[in-house]
């Protein structure tokens, strides 16, 4: 058919011909079909103004972890004390945990949280204006699954097996949607068990004051359960407007027992040789919070939330001890208790501007309230009869206010400007003393990317921030923790002091500088060269001396929390992660490897403190982790390794006291037998081929005399078996 021009077309329909035409057949309607896939966790990272490692489901269900903790553990930059992540090698309280964008609360475990209940978590190497500024070493966010847009049906049970005893548990999700209102409910339940073997030697002074050398051997159980429960409601009551509630509840009960022998080597017999212990309790909390979500027509959102929570633990610790005779010498009971609850609001107003600017402002705020009993009963009598028995009650207010600006400079430029105030204020009494405690902080912020290339696959950031640390209720009360091995009628030794708060405790203000260059691969793979520098002022650090105190009728050595000059720490990280046929196309490895490799190198300096070892406490030189994960094309089985090392170091606590530490060394593997894409069993081992963790402290007496403490405690290797099914 030949075309009709244009000017042909428009005559004949003025003269009706179109009507002369023969009717054309209706075209049958064409369906167009639009499919959005959801970014991975590499592009969400590097679509962030804000320099963050995201790590989602897949890393989450990668090992058949147990525990969150289990999974901080291989991410790089991160390494876990006591159970308590850190980053960049600074110690407890330099990084924010947050749950949902909020402070975990006081006494929650990460060991604890199933990585079933999380949808992913968020690692920020440095604060923002939109979450609280005490992030000196960083934020982890851990956001918790959200409810549905569709049937969901998922079950995962386990077995396993420590030194101790055998352990199981489950986690189950169930999530489904009615209309505009999703539900979920994640249920879990885990059981914990462990066990160390303690060899020690000892050099310090007997009751008398003159030198003694011990030999200590020893062994520490312990084991528990708990429950976790997190519902949560979505609905959509318009096409604008979204509300949402979400609660946690979380139960744990948990038990150790353990036992010491003591051999004198040198010097007189100490009060007791045979020592053994108890403990059981339980810890309880129950979190809920309602969101409200607006969009408006010119872009602009506005997100409220109000919560509430409410939390409570107890527990018993009986303990004997005989002396060289075999008599029972002591006999001592502590009993604790303590109840909190608190009220939280927050909000965030969101504003285009100018199409390159992103406005935002918010407030947070937290009235937390908690109530404390602790009580020590040493054979039939109270320990500190006028410190330990009466409740002690606490308020903690914050209040936080801030706006941010991301700016889309340039095509190829992008900022984050923010500022952010915030304010904690401590009131508390008891019968010995009342407490008033204010800190006040503003925090600026400045966040820098710049794209190398148009298509934003390499990147350079840059960050000048504010950050702080406001020292915990604990540090800042003046109630003495005595050390029991020493009667209050006579002197402890220097390297066992009682411990006591410092209420004109100041915060630690951190100035932070960020460089880092990101590389991203096409098949989601990234490479990232990052350096840091941080000064703190009024670094927080325990001083020892020798005081006439009102708990004791000889004089005691009494450690005690002050504010020093300052530190500085400066670091350098490097991470790579991808697939071995991307990052290495002529090794001959297989396609569908997977590997990763990080390494970090700290270096630090206490200002008031002498060297060479002034460093942060707990701030290791370096640390290195390597992994792979690898699953053959067209088998159902899969298999991978994490190697986390950490060299030894020493660290100058004090100009008298100093500790060392060996090297660890942590290899988890898993294997995974895909019987479908709905069942997958899973085999894995934490801890293989356990190190022994030494450590040395060391304290030089005012006269010269050297008290020491060598010990080494003996870890052992966790397995579990689990099976995933979605219906």
């Amino acid at each position: 058919m030949t075309p009709t021009a244009p000017g042909a077309l428009a005559a004949l329909l003025a003269a009706g011909g179109a009507a002369a035409q023969p009717a054309l057949p209706a075209p049958e309607p064409q369906r167009v079909e639009i499919k959005g896939e959801a970014a991975n966790d590499a592009e969400q990272r590097r679509r962030d103004p804000v320099a963050k490692s995201i790590y989602g489901r897949e890393e989450l269900d990668r090992y058949g972890d147990v525990s969150v903790t289990d999974v901080l553990k291989r991410l790089p930059g991160i390494n876990l004390s006591g159970g308590n992540p850190r980053m960049r090698g600074l110690g407890a309280g330099y990084t924010l945990i947050l749950i949902n964008g909020e402070p975990a609360p006081p006494g929650f475990s990460l060991e604890n949280l199933p990585p079933s209940q999380v949808e992913r978590i968020e690692i920020t190497k440095g604060p923002t204006a939109e979450h609280s500024a005490q992030a000196v070493a960083g934020t982890i966010n851990i956001i918790l699954r959200a409810a549905p847009r569709q049937r969901q049906r998922e079950l995962n049970v386990r077995v396993g097996y420590t030194a101790l005893r055998p352990i199981a548990g489950f986690n189950a999700m169930l999530g489904d949607r009615f209309g505009n209102l999703s539900v979920s409910l994640p249920l879990a339940a885990n059981q914990w068990a462990g066990d160390t073997r303690n060899d020690s030697y000892r050099v310090t002074r007997d009751l008398a004051g003159q030198p003694q050398q011990l030999g200590v051997t020893g062994f520490d159980h312990w084991w528990g359960s708990g429950v976790n429960v997190g519902p949560r409601l979505s609905w959509k009551a318009s096409d604008t407007l979204t509300l949402e509630s979400q609660s946690f509840l979380q139960r744990n009960q948990f038990n150790s027992e353990g036992r010491s022998l003591t051999e004198v080597i040198d010097g007189s017999d100490p009060r007791t040789v045979d020592d053994r212990y108890r403990n059981w309790g339980h810890w309880q909390m129950a979190r809920t919070s309602l969101q409200l979500a607006q969009r408006f027509g010119d872009g602009a959102r506005l997100e409220a939330r109000i919560g509430a929570q409410a939390s409570e633990a107890a527990f018993v610790t009986p303990t004997t001890g005989l002396d060289a005779q075999g008599a029972l010498v002591v006999e001592r009971l502590i009993t604790g208790r303590n109840k909190e609850q608190s009220r939280t609001t927050s909000g965030k107003f969101t504003q285009p501007l100018l199409e390159s600017h992103t406005l935002a402002f918010g407030w947070d705020a937290e009235v937390r309230r908690r109530t404390e009993v602790r009580d020590v009963v040493e054979n039939g009598q109270p320990q500190l009869k006028d410190f330990e028995r009466e409740p002690f009650n606490a308020r903690v207010t914050r209040l936080a206010a801030y706006a941010q600006d991301e700016w889309e400079i340039a095509p190829r430029w992008s900022a984050y400007l923010g500022l952010r105030g915030e304010s904690i204020t401590t009131t508390s009494r008891n019968s010995s003393e009342d407490l008033r405690s204010r800190s006040e902080v503003v925090t600026p912020v400045l966040h820098l990317n710049y794209k190398l290339d148009p298509k934003g696959r390499d990147l350079v950031r840059a960050s000048l921030t504010r950050a702080y640390k406001a020292p915990d209720l604990s540090a800042l009360m003046a109630r003495p923790v005595v050390n029991p091995g020493y009667p209050l009628d006579t002197t402890n030794p220097e390297s066992g002091p009682d411990r006591v708060g410092n209420p004109a405790l100041r915060p630690e203000l951190s100035t932070g500088l960020d460089i880092a260059f990101e590389k991203y691969f096409s098949g989601g793979g990234v490479f990232t060269v990052a350096a840091f520098h941080r000064r703190i002022s009024g670094l927080v650090r325990n001083a020892v001396t020798l005081e006439n105190v009102a708990w004791a009728t000889a004089p005691r050595w009494i450690s005690r929390p002050i504010n020093l000059e300052g530190a500085r720490s400066t670091g350098l990280e490097l991470e790579l992660k991808g697939r071995a046929g991307e990052l290495m196309p002529d090794a001959g490895l297989p396609v569908d490897l997977s590997l990763r490799a990080s390494m970090s190198a700290y270096r630090s300096r206490v200002g008031d403190i002498p060297g060479p070892y002034n460093r942060l406490e707990q701030q290791q030189p370096w640390s290195l982790t390597l992994g792979f994960d690898h699953r053959w094309a067209g088998s159902p089985l899969g298999f991978g390794a994490n190697l986390a090392y950490t060299p030894g170091y020493v660290t100058q606590q004090t100009a008298a006291t100093a500790l060392a530490q060996n090297r660890v060394r942590t290899l988890d593997a898993y294997a995974s037998w895909s019987f479908s894409r709905d069942a997958t069993f899973r085999l894995s081992v934490n801890n293989l081929a356990p190190t022994d963790v030494v450590t040395l402290s060391q304290t030089i007496e005012t006269g010269g005399h050297v008290l020491r403490n060598d010990n080494v405690r003996r870890n052992r290797a966790s397995w579990n078996a689990g099976l995933s099914l979605k219906f």
